[in-house]
This record gives structure tokens, sequence and C-alpha cells, in this order.
């Protein structure tokens, strides 16, 4: 009994890894800082893990399937664009827009 209960365990634990959200995990940004997704809630938060605004959760997205979209800060300016991100395999394609029409787009890599 003990064996099967382990087993249980040890499959369910391994599920659990494999149920997580692609956006989810550590990103290397275009400038080189690491970047943290994980749930927050409901939606998935991004909070920088290294460089000069290292602490500064900079923003909240939601989706599923590698599809996603909320809300991304640049921490230099802490002006806050809507934001949409893609993921594709280690890489996470994001475009942040200002009404719409001004966007920027970058690319990250899972680390």
């Amino acid at each position: 009994m003990r064996k099967i209960l382990t087993a249980f365990f040890i499959v369910a634990s391994a599920g659990v890894a494999f149920c997580a959200e692609p956006i989810e995990g550590n990103w290397k940004t275009k400038s080189g800082e690491t970047a943290a997704i994980a749930k927050c809630g409901g939606a998935y938060c991004v909070t920088l893990k290294s460089g000069k605004y290292s602490g500064k959760r900079i923003g909240k997205m939601s989706g599923a399937g590698g599809e996603y979209e909320g809300e991304i800060t640049d921490p230099a300016d802490d002006k806050t664009y809507s934001g949409y991100a893609t993921v594709s395999g280690a890489s996470m394609k994001l475009k942040g827009c200002v009404m719409g029409v001004f966007c920027k787009s970058q690319t990250w890599t899972r680390l």
C-alpha cells in the first residue's frame, strides 16, 4: 500500500508541473534582466528579479494556452501600456501599446 501511495504522489506531482501555463517561469528580458512570471490571483504577475529595478512588479497578464493580455510597465519611465504576449517554446513575444497606436515589441527567452 505504501508503494502505491508513493507512486500516486509522484505521478500527481508530475501532473501539477505539467499543467503549468507556458508563461510561468523565469525569462531573460531584452535588456538582460531576469523577470519571473507566476500566478497571482486569477492572473500572472511579472516581477523583475535582477537589475536596477529588481523586485519591481512590471506587469499583470491574463490568458491561457500561450496567448495573454494585460498591462506592462516600463520600469525606466514608470509608464504602463496595454500588453500582449505570445509564448512559443522558449520564446515569448511581447507587445506594449499606448492608445492602441504607438506600440513597441520585444522578445524574451526562457531561462
